[in-house]
């Protein structure tokens, strides 16, 4: 039996005067959080394959399936949450890992990426003044098939954005839909 269920922003918490909206104003409206701001990322690459149509599992293999390919989503930014003097360096993890199996709560043998194609979300926008994740604007993404990934860099645990330029142009939000199409 699963224990996810669908909830609203007016679902009260039991025995308080709270409701699931106060929740998730107070935990999770920090966008540019490391977290949360990958996560975001699944959600805006969802939405933009038209794809949320299940809920996000934690620590899955890959993030969503869009045409029966399995997509792999990174984020990344220039500005964190917290105060630094320069921009972060900006990388992607695209490390092999084992595969976890929520049936039989067991993690696989083989390392390797499961995804089909991976994106790479990169929230570009440097002035932190203007900074707003919620602009797509804001952000560029890299569509790269993992088969790429896998004869360019085989064993590579990280992926520079110098390097990642090399194999891939930045699209808009408007143009991954076309972009993954053409692909797979």
């Amino acid at each position: 039996m699963s224990r996810k269920r669908t909830l609203s922003d007016e679902t009260k918490i039991s025995g308080t005067d709270k409701t699931l909206i106060d929740f998730w104003n107070w935990g999770f409206s920090d966008l540019l959080s490391n977290s949360l701001r990958g996560i975001f990322a699944e959600f805006l690459i969802g939405g933009a394959l038209d794809c949320l149509n299940q809920s996000r599992i934690e620590w899955d293999a890959y993030d969503l399936i869009y045409r029966g390919k399995k997509i792999e989503v990174k984020s990344a930014a220039y500005v964190q949450s917290w105060h630094t003097d320069t921009f972060s360096k900006i990388s992607f993890n695209i490390g092999a890992k084992r595969e976890y199996s929520y049936t039989t709560r067991k993690y696989s043998t083989e390392i390797r990426r499961h995804a089909d194609v991976y994106i790479f979300c990169l929230l570009k926008e440097q002035d932190i003044d203007t900074l707003d994740p919620l602009n797509v604007s804001h952000w560029e993404f890299y569509i790269v098939p993992t088969k790429i990934l896998d004869e360019r860099f085989p064993s590579q645990k990280t992926i520079s954005l110098s390097s990642l330029s090399k194999i891939a142009k930045p699209v808009r939000y408007d143009e991954i839909k076309p972009k993954i199409d053409e692909i797979i």
